[in-house]
């Protein structure tokens, strides 16, 4: 197809680049004025019971922490566990990222650190969800030890290492602005595109079953 053929087409269904062009319009005004979003975080640490050995108890971390952490993880992601959240309230997105890289004071890979996120509109809501996918993991990790009988001065525990909190998420409305723009120029010309080809290709086929119903001259 031509240059000169796909304006022509673009001109013929000039009414679908004007509805493109009226989305493309809407989607930019998203993109300036987004609605408010908030991410709220907090980061929680499963800490092992205080002993004769190793009174304190950030140098006796062991990998097992992390593994018992893991599992919760996997527990609360399973479809039980997504419902176990939002009976606790917890709607919208949320991620439980494990971090387990350890800093230049706790060794490497044995802190079974996890950093709840959650994503509201509003910074209290944000807050909330992740106090409560806290309060739900918590009570995972005292439940399994329970399940295995362990007594309860000898559990590991979880603590919160980071309060949560909310910070607002902010996009950056230039790059949004560009693959709007990019979407509906590419949605204008395809559409078009394909419904003057669909037509065009309606009316031969309509054309072509009238010739052949027409009656043929007979000659005198």
């Amino acid at each position: 197809m031509s240059p000169g053929n796909v304006a022509d087409a673009l001109l013929r269904r000039w009414y679908v680049v004007v509805a493109a062009l009226l989305l493309t319009v809407a989607g930019a005004y998203f993109v300036v004025r987004p609605s408010p979003q908030y991410v709220g975080s907090a980061v929680v640490v499963l800490k092992p019971p205080v002993t004769q050995n190793q009174p304190n108890q950030l140098t006796n971390l062991q990998p097992p922490l992390a593994v018992l952490s893991y599992g919760v993880v996997r527990q609360l992601e399973s479809p039980a566990g997504a419902e176990e959240l939002k009976a606790a309230g917890v709607h919208g997105t949320y991620h439980l990222v494990p971090r387990n890289s350890g800093t230049s004071a706790t060794p490497r890979y044995l802190i079974p650190s996890l950093q709840v996120q959650s994503q509201a509109s509003g910074a209290e809501a944000a807050v909330t969800a992740v106090s409560r996918i806290i309060e739900v993991y918590t009570r995972h990790v005292d439940a399994l030890q329970k399940a295995q009988g362990v007594s309860s001065g000898a559990r590991i525990t979880a603590i919160v290492l980071t309060s949560p909190s909310a910070a607002q998420v902010r996009g950056d409305k230039s790059r949004g602005l560009a693959g709007t723009a990019l979407l509906g120029a590419a949605g204008g010309i395809v559409g078009a595109l394909w419904l003057d080809r669909y037509l065009l290709g309606r009316r031969k086929d309509t054309l072509g079953r009238r010739r052949r119903t027409e009656p043929v001259p007979v000659a005198s």
